[in-house]
C-alpha cells in the first residue's frame, strides 16, 4: 500500500534553485534511502515532508491518519527531565491507561449489581486489550532495552537530558522517537555520533520495523543493511532505484552509461542529418530544396534527448616521498586518564611497513586521544612510543582545528607550502572542487565538508609515507568518500585510522585494532573479517569445558601441561621481543650511517671513506643477522601457538 507520494515538489531559497523537480513514491514496510551530495536538498525534502517548511510548486499526499515522526540533526528534550523519565514520557498514556485499569478493577469490587459488573466488565476488557497493544506490559523493558542499545549505561539514566553533549542528545532523542513507533519514520544522519554497538543495535530495530522509513546518511554500510530502496536527488532532480546502496550503485552506472550513449548518437544522428540538409541546400536546386526542407521539418520534430548530468566530483592521489623501513610504530605499555577517569591502559602496538589499520572502540574510550599522544600533542600517563626509520607522519584532524579561521583557502595552503607558485596551489585546490574566487573565501565560512577538503589538499601536498587519520569520512559526502577509498588504496605507505565508517574499513583495512579499558585487541582482516571473528567466538568453541569427562588425575595432568606450554609461549613471546627491539636499534644505526655516507665531505679523505664503508657493511650485516634471529624466533612463536 503506497502511503506517500511526492510529484514534481520544487523548492528555492532566494535564487537558489534546491529541488527542481522531486517525485517518488514510498509503500508500507519500504526503508528509503535518501541520498545526494552535500547541499542537494535531502534535509530540505525531509522538513517539507514534515510540515516544517513550506514548498513552492508540486505537491505530496500522505495517507490519511498515517502517525509521522521526524528526528532532526538538531534535538531538544524536556526540561527536567532526567535520561530515563525522557523516554518513560513516550508511555505517560499507556501509565494513565494503567491507572484506569485500576480504577476500574476498585470499581468491579465495589460493583452493586450484576449489570453494573457486566458493563464494567467489558469496559475493562476493552481497555485491557488496547492496554496490551500499546506495549503496556512491557514498555519498562522496552525503554531498557532502548537505553542499553543507544550506548547509555545504567549510571547515566539519571542524569538531567539537559545537560547532554551534542551526540548523546541525539542518541537520546532517536531512542524516543523509535519507542513512539510511527507509521512513517523520517531520519536525519541518524548514524551520526552512534559508536559500532549502537549502529549494530540500530539497523537490527529498523530492519525488523512494521512501518515506513525515510533516512538520510551518509554511512554505505548502513545504507546497505536497511535500506530496500534508494531515491538520489541530482542538481535538483530526484531519481528512484530499487535495491540497497550497493545495488543502487550499480543500476546508476548502468542507466548513466545508457542514457549517455543513447544522447550521442542521437546527436551523431543530428550531426549526419544536418550535412546532409546543407549539402541538399548547395546544390541550389528546386527539387534539392524541398527535399532539404522536408528533411529539417522532420529533424526540428525529433524530441531531443538531455545530456545526463553529473556532479563534479574531486579527483586526487597520496604519494610519499620515501620509504619506510620495515619496522614503522612500536607502541608500549601506554596509559591515559582524564580527570581520574582511566581512558585505557597497558595498550601495545605494531604497525609495519604496509599496514592498514582501522582502530575501533566504543564512544568515550580514547581513539582520538592514542592519536594525538603518537603525534606529540597529548602526553600518555605512562608508557613509550618510538617511530621507526625514515617516517614522515601526516596527521588528519577530524575537528580541523590545525586550520586558521582569519585564512581564506589559498592562503590556508599556500603558507604551508611556499616553495609552490599560486598556479600550482590553485591546481590542487581544484582537484578538491576549490575553483575560481572559491580559494579566496575564508575559512572560517566553510561547511565541514569543505573543511574536510582543504585538510586533505594539505595531507596530499606533503607526501609523508605514514597517515594518521581521524575519522576522515565525517562531513565528506559519498562520491568524495569513494575517492579517497581509491586513493588511500593506491597510496603506497601505512596508515592509521580512527573511524566508524564500516564501507571505509572494509575498503582500506587489512587490520582492525579494537581499543578499550584494557589495551587493543588485534585482528586480520577487514571489518567483515572482524566480524565474522566476533561471531565465531560467540558460537562458543572457545567456552567449552576443555576438561570435561577426565578424571581428577587426567584433569590434573592436562593442567600443568597446559601451565608449562604457556610459559613456553610466554619465554618465545619475550624472545621475539627481544629480537624486533634488536632489529629496530639496526635499523636506526643503518639509517643514520646512510646519511654520513650520503654525505659529500664524507669523501674528502679517501682513508675516512674507506672506513666508512666498511663500519657501513659491517652495519648492514648486522642488520641482516638481526632480521634472520627475529624471523627463527616467530616461527618458533608460530609452532608453538600451533
Amino acid at each position: 500500500m503506497i502511503i506517500l507520494t511526492v510529484q514534481n515538489l520544487q523548492k528555492a531559497y532566494g535564487t537558489d534553485e534546491v529541488l527542481k523537480d522531486v517525485s517518488m513514491t514510498l509503500q508500507n514496510g519500504q526503508r528509503m534511502g535518501l541520498v545526494g551530495v552535500n547541499g542537494c536538498g535531502k534535509t530540505t525534502l525531509l522538513r517539507i515532508l514534515s510540515g516544517q517548511l513550506h514548498y513552492d510548486g508540486g505537491s505530496f499526499s500522505l495517507n490519511k491518519g498515517l502517525k509521522l515522526g521526524y528526528l532532526e540533526q538538531q534535538s531538544t528534550v524536556k526540561e527536567g527531565n532526567t535520561v530515563l523519565q525522557e523516554l518513560e514520557d513516550v508511555y505517560l498514556p499507556v501509565r494513565e491507561m494503567e491507572q484506569k485499569l485500576r480504577r476500574m478493577e476498585e470499581s468491579m469490587a465495589l460493583a452493586q449489581d450484576q449489570q453494573t459488573l457486566e458493563r464494567l466488565g467489558a469496559e475493562y476488557e476493552r481497555l485491557q486489550h488496547r492496554f496490551e497493544e500499546e506495549d503496556g506490559y512491557s514498555w519498562p523493558s522496552l525503554v531498557q532495552g532502548a537505553l542499553l542499545g543507544m550506548g547509555f549505561p545504567r549510571e547515566q539514566w539519571g542524569q538531567a537530558a539537559a545537560t547532554l553533549s551534542g551526540g548523546e542528545l541525539t542518541r537520546l532523542c532517536l531512542a524516543k522517537l523509535l519507542l513512539q513507533k510511527p507509521d512513517l519514520l523520517l531520519l536525519d544522519e541518524p548514524t551520526n555520533h552512534l559508536d559500532l554497538a549502537a549502529l549494530n543495535w540500530l539497523e537490527k530495530y529498523l530492519i525488523a520495523y512494521k512501518g515506513a522509513v525515510i533516512v538520510v546518511s551518509h554511512d554505505r554500510y548502513f545504507l546497505d543493511r536497511v535500506c530496500t530502496n534508494m531515491t538520489e536527488i541530482l542538481l535538483g532532480v530526484s531519481e528512484q532505484y530499487e535495491g540497497n546502496y550497493s545495488r543502487y550503485m550499480e543500476l546508476r552506472t548502468e542507466r548513466f552509461e545508457a542514457r549517455m550513449k543513447a544522447y550521442e548518437l542521437q546527436q551523431a544522428e543530428i550531426e549526419r542529418q544536418e550535412k546532409v540538409i546543407a549539402k541538399l541546400r548547395s546544390f541550389n536546386r528546386e527539387k534539392s530544396i524541398k527535399r532539404a526542407e522536408s528533411r529539417q521539418k522532420a529533424l526540428d520534430k525529433v524530441e531531443r534527448l538531455d545530456k545526463p548530468m553529473e556532479e563534479k566530483q574531486v579527483n586526487f592521489s597520496f604519494g610519499a616521498n620515501r620509504k619506510t623501513g620495515e619496522d614503522v610504530l612500536f607502541v608500549k605499555d601506554f596509559e591515559k586518564s582524564y580527570d581520574g577517569r582511566r581512558l585505557f591502559d597497558h595498550v601495545e602496538l605494531k604497525m609495519y611497513a604496509g599496514d592498514r589499520i582501522a582502530l575501533i572502540g566504543r564512544n568515550g574510550i580514547g581513539k582520538s586521544t592514542l592519536l594525538k599522544c603518537l603525534i606529540g600533542e597529548e602526553t600518555p600517563d605512562w608508557g613509550t612510543v618510538r617511530w621507526g626509520a625514515n617516517v614522515d607522519l601526516g596527521y588528519y584532524d577530524q575537528q580541523q582545528k590545525t586550520l586558521h579561521p582569519e585564512k581564506t583557502v589559498l592562503r590556508e595552503v599556500w603558507d604551508d607550502f611556499v616553495r609552490l607558485d599560486q598556479t600550482q596551489v590553485r591546481s590542487a585546490l581544484g582537484l578538491f572542487l576549490f575553483t575560481g574566487d572559491d580559494v579566496f573565501a575564508p575559512v572560517s565560512t566553510l561547511s565541514g565538508g569543505e573543511k574536510g577538503r582543504v585538510a586533505l589538499t594539505k595531507l596530499m601536498l606533503r607526501r609523508d609515507n605514514v597517515l594518521l587519520l581521524d575519522e576522515p569520512t565525517n562531513h565528506l559526502d559519498m562520491d568524495s568518500r569513494e575517492v579517497l577509498e581509491d586513493a588511500l588504496e593506491d597510496f603506497p605507505g601505512t596508515i592509521l585510522a580512527v573511524s566508524h565508517d564500516r564501507y571505509f574499513i572494509n575498503r582500506f583495512a587489512n587490520k582492525v585494532a579494537v581499543l578499550d579499558e584494557h589495551g587493543i585487541e588485534i585482528f586480520q582482516g577487514n571489518y567483515d573479517d572482524y566480524m565474522a571473528m566476533l561471531e565465531k567466538r560467540r558460537m562458543g568453541t572457545e567456552a567449552d569445558d576443555a576438561f570435561s569427562g577426565m578424571t581428577r588425575t587426567e584433569a590434573g595432568k592436562e593442567k600443568r601441561r597446559q601451565r608449562m606450554a604457556k610459559e613456553q609461549l610466554k619465554a618465545l613471546k619475550n624472545a621475539v621481543k627481544a629480537a624486533e627491539e634488536k632489529v629496530l636499534l639496526c635499523e636506526e644505526a643503518v639509517a643514520a650511517h646512510e646519511e654520513i655516507m650520503a654525505d659529500p665531505a664524507t669523501y674528502l679523505d679517501p682513508t675516512g671513506a674507506e672506513a666508512a664503508s666498511r663500519k657501513y657493511q659491517e652495519l648492514k650485516d648486522a642488520l641482516s643477522d638481526a632480521y634472520a634471529a627475529w624471523e627463527e624466533a616467530e616461527e618458533a612463536l608460530a609452532e608453538a601457538e600451533e
